[in-house]
């Protein structure tokens, strides 16, 4: 049996969430670690980041949006299919629900086995999970790009495909004249990172390389700080990367070296436990991590579905 506690069933305490203002019209949530969230306004209409897991969840973030507009959600944009980022959408009453057209096929392929599994893993964030009415479905899909214009002298917003990365099918959105970019799961700033649904030999070359080119001076991952300047994005993008390639070094030796996932989950911990493990879901992801990135090694193109049953079989060999 598992020694710690399964993934964050054990996180139970209430998160502080501040709502900031980056600049006119645009506003950022965060929580302590949780899943941030954001919101641009255009002329008569607004555009909200990500969704939390439940409306309940999401309501909550609505209300403190409302203290600084009351115009009606156009845009519900969706970086990606992960259950505590979309199972909230029904709260916004959204026009237009948008995501990548990759996202919208992960959720036909695995969006319920996600919901339970995530489920499973962060109870705490599935604030009243009757009040899902079930999987979200994205309304509208693009490719490589889709630009919104906010409207009278707002500039647009750009959401933009990268690359894989966290998943197949993360987007952005950018803001070019505020220099502001929701970077989603593709960044973390001061968080530790999941990639048990990632590419990580894409993600950590092309895709975020294709992030820091866009030289945003404000930039919201998804989870922890908000990076302020351009010296705070770099390092957020550069501290992402890091992880991602001591992860490379430490699994691709035990791999090479013909070790078992075991080894390669010790060795992996110990090099990032040092910087890293202090910081949110660190111990909680690390396992998945390893895992995923263990069979990209052994030449697993896609990842391998997470169901409730597979977590526990991966924790329990892991962190037992």
């Amino acid at each position: 049996m598992a020694t710690k506690p399964f993934a964050s069933s054990a996180d139970l305490g209430v998160k502080e969430q501040t709502l900031e203002v980056l600049a006119d019209g645009v506003y950022a949530l965060t929580a302590e670690g949780d899943p941030n969230l954001g919101a641009v306004e255009g002329e008569d209409f607004l555009v909200c980041f990500e969704a939390l897991a439940t409306p309940v969840a999401a309501r909550r973030w609505l209300a403190k949006l409302r203290e600084h507009t009351d115009k009606p959600v156009r845009y519900l944009v969706l970086s990606h299919y992960h259950a505590v980022r979309v199972l909230g959408a029904s709260a916004f009453d959204a026009e237009v629900i948008v995501s990548s057209a990759q996202t919208k096929t992960l959720i036909a392929e695995r969006g319920q086995q996600d919901w339970e599994s995530e489920y499973g893993r962060m109870p705490r964030l599935f604030e009243e999970p009757e009040s899902i009415p079930g999987l979200t479905w994205p309304t509208l899909t693009f490719t490589d790009s889709l630009t919104i214009d906010l409207g009278g002298d707002r500039g647009d917003l750009e959401l933009r495909f990268l690359g894989r990365g966290h998943t197949e099918g993360d987007i952005v959105a950018w803001l070019p004249k505020q220099e502001i970019l929701f970077a989603g799961d593709l960044v973390e700033s001061q968080a530790a990172l999941y990639t048990g649904d990632a590419f990580h030999f894409d993600w950590a070359a092309g895709t975020l390389d294709r992030v820091k080119a866009l030289n945003a001076q404000q930039l919201i991952g998804g989870r922890g700080a908000i990076a302020r300047g351009r010296n705070q994005v770099v390092a957020a993008v550069e501290q992402t990367r890091d992880f991602l390639l001591t992860m490379q070094r430490t699994v691709g030796e035990a791999h090479r070296s013909g070790g078992g996932l075991k080894q390669a989950f010790a060795a992996t911990h110990a090099a990032l436990e040092p910087k890293f493990g202090k910081w949110p879901i660190f111990e909680h992801c690390l396992p998945f991590d390893v895992q995923r990135l263990w069979d990209e090694f052994d030449g697993v193109e896609r990842p391998v579905i997470w169901t409730a049953e597979r977590d526990r079989q991966v924790w329990d060999e892991l962190q037992s």
